[in-house]
């Protein structure tokens, strides 16, 4: 054995550089692996979807907002509205339940990048507070519970999520389903006809 050693110990040298190469590849891959997780949590969103209503001696408020509670941007790929558990493109339903003569504000969604603590409100109805009785009130506001918003988004690695305004978990996703159409730049332009164009950042 010893002989054999002896007369073999610039293999065992070959032997042992690779098993040193071997571990520092193993360390090197893992502190890229704990390096790439650190990265990735230090950016990730949190969407969160409310409903609400405002009410103010003069007007009442009914809408929608979309807020990002995470410590990295958001890029929102895709919002479907749902009513009933089955998607919708319009809120009819809900208008028909609504004083004539509201006002509409809208913000288009897809594509936006959210920083975190930032909020968008993509709908937003409001009228005044005597146009509507509290029978009347009650009426919407039952309709309301029928209505969910989905939202698809995504971090900076392209790392997706799904979450409702349900406020149920968010879902990993692979990636966003981007729809052909903004469901709320449909509803604004509805306010004029579609005949306008959307301004920036609505």
């Amino acid at each position: 054995m010893l002989r054999w050693l002896k007369h073999n110990h610039q293999t065992l040298t070959g032997v042992g550089a690779m098993l040193v190469g071997v571990a520092a590849l193993f360390v090197a891959w893992d502190q890229g692996r704990v390096m790439r997780a650190q990265q990735h949590g230090s950016v990730v969103p949190v969407i969160q979807v409310d409903g609400f209503i405002q009410s103010s001696a003069e007007r009442r408020d009914l809408g929608l907002r979309i807020v990002n509670n995470g410590v990295g941007p958001a890029m929102i790929q895709a919002v479907n509205l749902i009513r009933d558990g089955q998607t919708t493109m319009d809120f009819d339903a809900l208008i028909a339940h609504m004083p004539d003569g509201f006002d509409r504000s809208w913000s288009s969604v897809n594509g936006r990048a959210l920083a975190p603590g930032g909020e968008v409100e993509p709908a937003v109805f409001s009228w005044p507070r005597g146009q509507l009785g509290e029978a009347e009130l009650s009426a919407l506001l039952d309709e309301w519970a029928y209505w969910t918003v989905e939202v698809c988004y995504c971090s900076v690695f392209d790392r997706c999520w799904t979450t409702t305004s349900d406020n149920e978990m968010r879902v990993p996703v692979p990636s966003c389903d981007v729809p052909d159409s903004d469901v709320f730049q449909l509803f604004g332009d509805a306010d004029h006809g579609g005949d306008f164009p959307a301004e920036p950042g609505e």
